[in-house]
């Protein structure tokens, strides 16, 4: 469907139905995105315990030094989508290629001083003996993928934004399909161990990232790129980093976060570390819905907020969540009664096993929370008000969640399970302060003026 037609249905067609096929290829994207860190994990798995702990203990560092290209992610997505509903397509394939230029300069540049600070960071997160040695191998290669997810971010942004979430998909599924293929043969053929899973990452979606960037500079398209347009421009820069700053901040500080929630989990013993990895694993498949959703929405907010249909965007957001919370319902309640056999597919460690178990059990409880903060968090992100969302990634986790960890560790005898309670009570309580939020409407309106030429 043309980005015309995208944007008809966005502004008028029926909501459910305008949820549906924008967040189907989403979805499926992050469905196929999910069954790569299955099977990616599964691989590894192979290889031993200390190696699922290393990738899991190391997770939360790549994720920081990703989160600025999310940050321009968020604010592509909110400006393009908003630029298109009212009906600029010249300012949005302006800012698409300063979006472009500005993420590989950050993302070139983080690369570079993430592999120097590689030993540093892999101490600093508490890893002793062959997990530090695991965790060392596999960070110092994974951090020369951070210019191709960074591209990719932006693509997914300049798509996403004009109600294009087929194409991204397409991309990203080929991607992931040959990393499926390629894993085994460098972890195990080429005898690579864990740092074949990394270059296998970096070799699949490098392929198509080129693809996907060569694409934007087809003049048929409503937003294309050109020379003149990568050249970075003061005001749009402002401009980019005025919306995307709050969203990259509150990423970044989420996923310092989830180092430290990390070095909490490993206090507890490599056992529980490597069960906490896993059973994130299988929530990440059971919440595709939500994220597939929550992405979807913050274009059809942004659209709507571009043409000034506010009514429609609290349809889309109680559409949504009444979508969202069904979807995940029924997740949990699958995920609660298989999640033995779940732990039991990926490992045989009979200890990993009834930890992770235990782990899927009480996350599963509060997984239609987690749908409702995804949402809340895709309105904000699509309405250009950036802060909201980066209150509800910081207080989740700084606010709410590692205070009770900390006081669980030391006044009861919980154990492990003390992690997986903090980590239900925040996904409640960060949700009653996002409605909080939603409802004062402080939110709403735009985030680019219709008479504003940006560069």
């Amino acid at each position: 469907m043309k980005s015309f037609n995208k944007r008809e249905l966005i502004l008028k067609g029926n909501m459910k139905k305008t949820i549906l096929l924008l967040s189907a290829p989403i979805m499926f994207n992050n469905f196929v995105q999910t069954i790569y860190n299955v099977v990616d994990t599964y691989w590894v798995s192979k290889l031993g315990a200390s190696e699922v702990a290393a990738m899991t203990l190391i997770f939360p560092v790549v994720f920081l030094i990703i989160s600025l290209g999310i940050g321009m992610n968020v604010a592509g997505t909110a400006m393009v989508s908003q630029y298109v509903g009212g009906n600029q397509w010249e300012e949005a394939s302006k800012i698409s290629g300063q979006l472009l230029s500005l993420s590989f300069i950050i993302s070139i540049l983080f690369s570079i001083l993430g592999f120097v600070s590689v030993p540093y960071v892999v101490s600093f997160m508490g890893a002793t003996g062959d997990v530090f040695t695991h965790s060392y191998d596999y960070l110092r290669v994974i951090y020369w993928d951070m210019p191709l997810v960074f591209i990719f971010f932006v693509y997914t942004a300049i798509k996403q934004g004009q109600g294009d979430t087929f194409t991204p998909m397409i991309i990203n599924v080929g991607g992931v399909l040959l990393n499926i293929v390629l894993d085994p043969i460098f972890i195990f053929t080429l005898n690579l161990g864990i740092r074949g899973a990394a270059y296998a990452t970096i070799l699949s979606r490098g392929v198509f990232i080129l693809y996907a960037i060569y694409t934007l500079f087809n003049k048929k398209s409503n937003i294309y790129l050109n020379k003149n347009r990568l050249v970075i421009k003061k005001d749009a820069l402002l401009k980019i980093i005025k919306i995307g700053l709050p969203a990259s901040v509150g990423q970044s500080v989420s996923a310092f976060g989830f180092i430290i929630l990390n070095i909490f989990v490993i206090s507890y013993g490599e056992t529980t570390l490597a069960a906490f990895g896993i059973g994130n694993k299988v929530t990440s498949l059971v919440t595709m819905p939500a994220l597939g959703i929550g992405s979807a929405i913050a274009t059809i907010i942004g659209q709507n907020i571009g043409a000034n249909q506010m009514d429609r965007v609290k349809e889309a957001l109680k559409t949504s969540i009444s979508m969202t919370c069904a979807l995940l319902m029924v997740g949990g309640f699958i995920m609660f009664l298989s999640s033995y056999n779940i732990m039991r597919f990926f490992i045989h460690d009979p200890e990993v096993i009834l930890q992770g178990a235990a782990y899927c059990r009480l996350i599963s409880i509060s997984l239609p929370f987690l749908g409702i903060f995804q949402v809340l968090v895709g309105t904000f992100q699509g309405s250009g008000r950036t802060i909201y969302a980066m209150f509800m990634d910081i207080g989740r986790l700084w606010l709410l969640r590692i205070p009770m960890i900390v006081l669980f560790k030391h006044y009861t005898d919980w154990g492990s399970n003390s992690v997986w309670y903090a980590m239900i009570l925040s996904n409640i309580f960060i949700c009653g302060l996002g409605y909080i939020m939603y409802s004062k409407g402080s939110w709403q309106g735009k985030a680019i003026h219709q008479e504003e030429t940006c560069i």
